[in-house]
């Protein structure tokens, strides 16, 4: 896909974005700028697939608007995340924004666009600094916070009789975030934490050390093209045969067992949703993506729907207005039916919601991600309680 693609959905209704208001004539105008180059491209693209699947299945519409969604590539750089976003914002008028997968990229472009009194709403990217006391009434997390998604891996350590623990995760916000959680409900010993790069791909030194400290398991969070390389080469090192991994979702989707394959297999995870849920909004989201991508859809992908649900929720509440304060009303309602079942939103716009033991195991004959019972129920953020909206 070119770096810049612009989605035109003609519908009937409109909202215009140089004030807002509805106007008559044009469609409202989203920029979705995310990340679909490099290791991580999968991410960015499946949640431009899904959100655009849910507009589709609206026939062009969010909540009853027509619009036009606008996507431009980051290409993982936070410097070219925000100059888009400033684009976005002087040249093409828009003032309602999602589609950023890393926390490092969201970091350049929130700031921006929460200036300009534009509104954010993120599919994936929920860092800790943005959830407490920098939380602002325009921004909005429908996937998790970094922190929670990790600390539901640390719950299940627990449960699982973990007792001695290597962890690992890159060296950017997400990271940092991902080993902080996980050791906030953790109960046992950490005797490594190591940092990666966010570029890296050789993961021999690191693998060495886990070897020689012989823990009990591993937690590690890699997202995308880094978690493929790190769980290829532990299971080529044969260490998942003595020292099994305890990860979050963002460590083993459904792309990542499909090139992963067999060495995957036992691999224990969680997350606030897997494709074997059996809700009707669940199974209808499934059926779509697969009958539509010909592939199966990643958490990410589940986000990115998510997102567009709950936006459409919003404007059809506001009748297509982004005034801050109205659609903030609206959004808070959630009143949409989440492919993930239980949702509503925190204090600080970030999700209350169940967490789930996945497992990498076999069914009929194939190698697939099964949900084995519920990690944490009702679980927000560490944060929300420093937010003052």
């Amino acid at each position: 896909m070119n770096r810049r693609a612009f989605l035109t959905l003609t519908t009937a209704a409109a909202a215009g974005l140089a004030m807002p208001t509805v106007a008559q004539g044009a469609p409202l105008r989203i920029g979705m700028i995310t990340t679909l180059s490099g290791p991580g491209g999968y991410l960015g693209q499946d949640i431009r697939d899904a959100f655009q699947l849910a507009v589709d299945m609206d026939q062009g519409r969010l909540g009853g608007q027509a619009v036009q969604i606008l996507v431009e590539d980051d290409g993982l750089r936070p410097g070219q995340g925000k100059a888009i976003a400033e684009r976005y914002l002087r040249n093409e008028r828009i003032r309602l924004f999602t589609g950023v997968v890393f926390s490092n990229v969201l970091g350049a472009v929130a700031p921006d666009v929460l200036d300009a009194d534009g509104i954010y709403v993120s599919p994936n990217a929920g860092p800790s600094n943005f959830a407490g006391r920098e939380c602002h009434r325009n921004y909005y997390v429908v996937s998790w916070q970094n922190d929670s998604l990790h600390e539901s891996a640390g719950q299940l350590a627990n449960t699982l009789g973990y007792r001695r623990m290597s962890i690992l995760a890159p060296n950017y916000q997400a990271g940092r975030d991902a080993l902080t959680g996980f050791k906030r409900l953790y109960r046992g010993e950490v005797v490594q934490e190591i940092y990666t790069r966010l570029d890296q791909t050789d993961y021999a030194a690191e693998l060495a050390q886990i070897r020689s400290a012989r823990p009990d398991a591993v937690f590690q969070f890699h997202p995308g093209g880094l978690g493929i390389a790190f769980l290829r080469q532990y299971a080529q090192a044969a260490l998942l045969q003595t020292i099994p991994q305890c990860v979050a979702a963002p460590s083993l989707d459904s792309t990542t067992l499909a090139a992963v394959g067999d060495a995957a297999e036992g691999v224990n995870c969680t997350s606030h949703w897997n494709t074997d849920f059996d809700n009707a909004p669940s199974r209808r989201f499934v059926e779509a993506f697969r009958a539509r991508y010909n592939r199966v859809p990643t958490y990410y992908a589940q986000q990115g729907y998510d997102t567009a649900l709950a936006m459409g929720a919003a404007l059809r509440q506001t009748r297509g207005s982004i005034d801050p304060a109205a659609f903030r009303t609206a959004m808070m309602r959630a009143d949409f039916e989440s492919t993930r079942g239980r949702f509503r939103f925190g204090a600080n716009q970030h999700p209350v919601q169940d967490w789930f033991h996945i497992r990498a195991e076999r069914t009929g004959g194939n190698l697939a991600l099964v949900t084995k019972g519920r990690v944490l129920e009702n679980h927000g953020d560490a944060y929300a309680g420093q937010c003052r909206i």
